[in-house]
């Protein structure tokens, strides 16, 4: 931010409050209530994991920390970080079509007996806390960072198909909730407190979580596709009114060509 300002460019307070948030959050993920018994309880591993994968990242992403870099950072690091933004990986991940079919994926392993084996053991709590953020934020960064284009067509793709992930992302915790047996095989009940549900009714609220929050975090994604395709279609709109009487009607001719 420095760097920036000494560079005459002002960085925007919110998205400071937006990188804070991130961080605040992740603190009570990982020291709150959810961060405690998240090894014990079902519903407090997937809050745990959800919010990690939908929420930090989101905060995150709107802080636009790489367009930062790009602004204010050093001239090397800034270029590494343009080309990386620019990179085929990241424009693959980094669009609404794949990105919400990697989140049903990553839920998905919530149905089956490895929950449990990954619930219970440190060494994936430790990978969760690591990996699950820097995932879900490279998912995001190329949707919210203005410096990454796309064609109008594209973008109005994604749009559409966005809709479809709002009921896709909600079949993991659909199945969850609607389950009359435990699925990831772990019937002992956790201990400790009182208000410790059982092992059904644990993988019940799990579900009511997962399904909201999988519902709630498609709200972010559609509102940067829409920003993105307001973006879009000024940049296109501003290139045809640059051509030529005669430039446009030689694109209106090669246009007529390629469709006969």
């Amino acid at each position: 931010m420095v760097g920036a300002a000494r560079r005459g460019s002002r960085w925007p307070w919110w998205r400071s409050l937006a990188f804070l948030g991130a961080l605040v959050l992740f603190g009570i993920l990982q020291f709150g209530i959810v961060g405690v018994h998240d090894r014990d309880l079902r519903w407090a591993f997937v809050l745990r994991l959800a919010l990690l994968f939908f929420a930090v990242p989101t905060f995150a992403a709107f802080a636009a920390p790489v367009s930062l870099l790009r602004t204010g950072g050093p001239a090397r690091l800034a270029r590494t970080a343009s080309a990386l933004l620019a990179s085929r990986p990241a424009r693959f991940l980094g669009n609404a079509i794949v990105s919400p079919l990697i989140a049903l994926a990553l839920f998905c392993v919530l149905l089956t007996p490895l929950s449990a084996t990954i619930r219970e053991s440190p060494v994936c709590a430790t990978v969760i806390t690591v990996l699950v953020p820097m995932l879900g934020f490279t998912l995001l960064t190329p949707l919210s960072e203005p410096g990454v284009l796309r064609s109008s067509t594209f973008v109005t793709v994604e749009f559409l198909l966005a809709f479809v992930e709002l009921l896709a992302d909600a079949i993991p915790g659909i199945v969850l909730r609607v389950s009359n047996h435990v699925l990831d095989g772990s019937l002992v009940q956790a201990v400790g407190q009182p208000w410790f549900p059982s092992p059904l009714r644990d993988q019940h609220l799990a579900g009511d979580l997962l399904w909201f929050i999988a519902e709630v975090a498609d709200v972010p994604v559609l509102i940067s596709l829409f920003i993105r395709w307001q973006r879009t279609d000024r940049r296109e709109a501003r290139t045809v009114d640059a051509l030529s009487d005669e430039e446009m009607e030689e694109l209106t001719r090669a246009h007529l060509q390629r469709r006969g």
